[in-house]
């Protein structure tokens, strides 16, 4: 009797954890905010208005570099492009390396970047978002809106799949 009790119990609890997870909601717009001048917002239809760039298929890998998929047919907008417009709360361009940008997604995975990586390196010419895969356009995405930094060693690690926001803030 105490193992069918048992058994049961596992097979609540195991049943409860899958029914918790739940898939990342697809987001259709994401807010700028923080250390600035002025918040933006960004929709579906204004990344559309955006130039977008070829990407080559990007093998994605998690923590360790072991692959975890291909992200196929690739096109995207530089997020420096983006966010061009922003305007930190700050007027000495010397203290603009002390600003960061934390992506948020929609299920609270965070990544960051600084200031100079978007927007004084290299890594700013390789930071996406993507606007279409697989064939898939924006609209029709599960991920949207999907980050992607392709030349990344472990390319699982900024990316970012529904993102809702990125918060722009300033080291003390």
């Amino acid at each position: 009797m105490q193992m069918k009790l048992l058994s049961t119990l596992v097979l609540i609890i195991i049943s409860s954890i899958v029914y918790g997870q739940k898939a990342n909601t697809p987001t259709d717009d994401f807010f700028v905010k923080g250390q600035l001048q002025k918040e933006l917002r960004f929709t579906l239809d204004d990344i559309e208005k955006f130039s977008k760039t070829v990407i080559e298929d990007v093998v994605i890998t998690n923590h360790l570099g072991e692959a975890r998929g291909i992200a196929k047919k690739l096109t995207g907008v530089l997020m420096k492009n983006l966010l061009r417009d922003l305007k930190l709360k700050e007027d000495n361009p010397k203290r603009f390396s002390e600003f960061y940008l934390t992506f948020v997604a929609v299920d609270n995975y965070k990544v960051v970047y600084s200031w100079n990586e978007i927007f004084n390196s290299p890594t700013g010419d390789n930071l996406f978002l993507i606007t279409s895969r697989d064939g898939k356009k924006l609209k029709e995405m599960e991920e949207r809106i999907l980050i992607l930094t392709p030349t990344d060693f472990k390319t699982g690690r900024r990316h970012i799949k529904g993102l809702s926001k990125i918060l722009v803030d300033k080291v003390n």
